[in-house]
């Protein structure tokens, strides 16, 4: 069954475009883009490329050969991915020359495709690549740094490859590799960097990811490129995909919740990140709430039969997806919380409650953080959830040295330099003093707005100009904040 090719994916020079105008179109309107002109002073486009562009493969047991690596048998499935194999670099590279050598169909050997191997946790110092301006604000690799995603260790355990400690990867394959159909982990958004070789991408819209299905709703196309039965999956001919092919040197964008296929046409090195933040916290709540009821339609008849349901749903989509609803309700709990550390202590550096709203800037960005967390837990609260999603203890949190550290990496960002020891000593009595008054835990998405909701109140105390953050959280004109 051939494809219908819908359009290409657009094609820009990353110099000549700016942040606002990424952000706006790409990550708040979830279009994928292609994007060139942002990796001329990587180190890994000096030493990981040959003089004739391939790869420099040997380079990699020289320096890193005693890594172990996750590597994909991309000639055997197994369940919904690739069946997956243990092996140092050395060992891989190994394999990956020999092939090089001979013929695959031949020798019957399988291509191998190195995949999600955590570079940057395992060579912090080496410092490969610098992470483009468009797709620093990671709240995911940020929070990864510090906590667990999923706390659950027997969870952990099963799915140990989706919560982890980093989504930072390198990805190494030789030409014939590829990656099955699906949407990123979290359904996340995600970039890819093209070191050196070529890839074919192709991309579905989560508007269109029901036509993936089978006809009982249970199974999604494993390989589009397979012949696909009509009868099983019967809408999957109505897709409608774009497609991309990137080269060396290009970076593609691929939005949350965005079906996707790759194949490598060459041989190929990339280097890879998943990560969300506050303008695809909608989504994410969206693609997660959907993949929730999905997994409890799948395992509906056992319901009259299990002690606990709703549980046996939660842990399911974890398994799934690498969180539920405890831990994305955290998340964004923490990050609410960071943001508000971040207000308090400009306020206090700038020794003045009104001076703050001076670097609009720098506000508007928190304020459009706050402004979709708050949003966000609105559509949890309109979507019926509710009760005790995990506890947050406002003063515990101020006191935990990760906090700190996340708060730290927040400001970062955004360009907020601070001393640890002025942030503990000063603006720190502030918060505790206001937060005592408020109540110290967090519980349910109506906590949560309740306490946003407090946190401006105070910040926004005895402000006597236009104030930035009221306009942005609550969309108020300045003329009607009189």
């Amino acid at each position: 069954m051939s494809l219908k090719i819908g359009g290409t994916i657009e094609k820009v020079n990353g110099k000549e475009l700016f942040y606002s105008e990424f952000a706006e179109k790409y990550l708040a309107g979830n279009q994928p883009v292609l994007l060139t002109g942002l990796m001329d002073d990587w180190i890994a486009s000096k030493h990981w490329v040959s003089s004739n562009g391939q790869p420099n493969i040997i380079f990699f047991p020289t320096h890193f050969g005693k890594s172990k690596v996750q590597v994909a048998d991309c000639d055997t499935r197994e369940f919904t991915d690739q069946k997956r194999i243990e092996m140092s670099v050395s060992e891989f590279v190994n394999h990956w020359l020999q092939g090089s050598k001979e013929n695959h169909d031949v020798n019957g050997k399988s291509v191998l495709y190195l995949k999600d191997w955590h570079f940057v946790k395992e060579y912090p110092e080496y410092q490969a690549y610098i992470t483009p301006l468009f797709f620093t604000d990671d709240w995911l690799n940020l929070y990864l740094d510090n906590y667990h995603m999923h706390d659950d260790l027997d969870a952990d355990r099963v799915s140990n490859d989706i919560s982890c400690s980093d989504y930072r990867f390198v990805y190494m394959g030789a030409k014939g590799s590829w990656t099955p159909l699906h949407a990123d982990v979290f359904r996340s958004y995600s970039w890819s960097a093209n070191v050196c070789g070529k890839k074919k991408w192709l991309f579905l819209p989560p508007q269109q990811f029901n036509l993936l299905f089978d006809r009982n709703m249970k199974n999604t196309v494993y390989n589009i490129f397979d012949d696909i039965s009509e009868t099983e999956f019967p809408g999957f001919k109505k897709a409608i995909w774009l497609e991309c092919i990137q080269e060396q040197n290009e970076i593609i964008f691929v939005p949350s919740g965005w079906y996707h296929q790759v194949h490598n046409l060459e041989d190929t090195i990339s280097i890879n990140h998943n990560w969300f933040n506050g303008y695809n916290l909608s989504w994410v709540w969206d693609l997660l709430l959907r993949d929730y009821k999905e997994a409890k339609e799948y395992i509906e008849d056992i319901k009259d039969i299990c002690d606990d349901f709703e549980g046996l749903c939660q842990r399911n989509l974890a398994a799934n997806t690498g969180m539920n609803f405890n831990d994305f309700f955290i998340f964004i709990s923490r990050f609410s919380l960071a943001n508000v550390v971040e207000l308090y202590y400009l306020r206090g550096e700038l020794n003045s409650e009104n001076s703050i709203w001076h670097c609009s800037a720098i506000i508007e960005h928190f304020a459009l953080n706050l402004s979709s967390i708050r949003k966000t837990a609105l559509k949890m609260k309109s979507e019926g959830v509710k009760g005790n999603l995990g506890i947050i203890n406002l003063l515990e949190t101020l006191s935990d040295p990760k906090f700190l550290k996340l708060c730290t990496g927040l400001g970062r960002i955004y360009s907020v330099i601070r001393e640890e020891e002025n942030w503990s000593c000063t603006m720190k009595k502030a918060l505790m003093a206001d937060f005592a008054k408020y109540g110290s835990q967090v519980c349910s998405p109506e906590d949560l707005i309740t306490f946003i909701d407090y946190a401006v109140s105070k910040l926004s105390s005895n402000c006597d100009e236009q104030n930035p953050l009221l306009s942005v959280l609550y969309e108020i004109q300045p003329h009607e904040q009189n």
